[in-house]
């Protein structure tokens, strides 16, 4: 089955891929990897902000992460002029989530994100991941994931 098709049986259209809100680009291609700035947990309703623990459920933070997928697979999609097919592995997730003082379930939130590449790329989608609990994400986001993809 086709990276789009899958798209397509998992119900998600890509979004248009996030501008850059700083000095900085939103990927960046070096040989065969492509580096992905962080993406937040934005979606066209406003997304997922908050704290993870407090204000946001677990349940809601790993729905915050696969936003975080969502648009990490625009701009994949951008970078690889659309073709999603290029994509040779994902190789590494850095997953930040902001969460209350007490909160611990960092990974399981960042599984909505990890999952959600199984799901597109099947084993090309296993990858090393980090994921982290921070005070403070940028705009008040709950959840931010940032991405290491090798292309062909």
């Amino acid at each position: 089955m086709s990276i789009a098709d899958r798209l397509n049986e998992l119900g998600i259209a890509l979004p248009e891929p996030a501008k850059a809100v700083a000095n900085y680009v939103p990927f960046v291609r070096s040989g065969n990897l492509v580096h992905i700035s962080g993406q937040l947990s934005n979606d066209a309703a406003g997304g997922v902000k908050g704290t993870v623990g407090a204000d946001v459920s677990p349940e809601r933070a790993q729905e915050a992460a696969r936003m975080c997928g969502v648009n990490l697979l625009a701009q994949m999609s951008a970078a690889l002029d659309g073709d999603l097919e290029r994509v040779v592995r994902i190789v590494k997730l850095g997953g930040f989530v902001q969460a209350a003082g007490d909160f611990e379930a960092i990974p399981a939130v960042i599984n909505g994100c990890s999952d959600l590449m199984v799901e597109v790329f099947g084993d090309k989608g296993r990858h090393a991941r980090s994921a982290v609990g921070v005070y403070r994400l940028p705009l008040g986001f709950a959840v931010e994931v940032d991405a290491i993809v090798e292309v062909k």
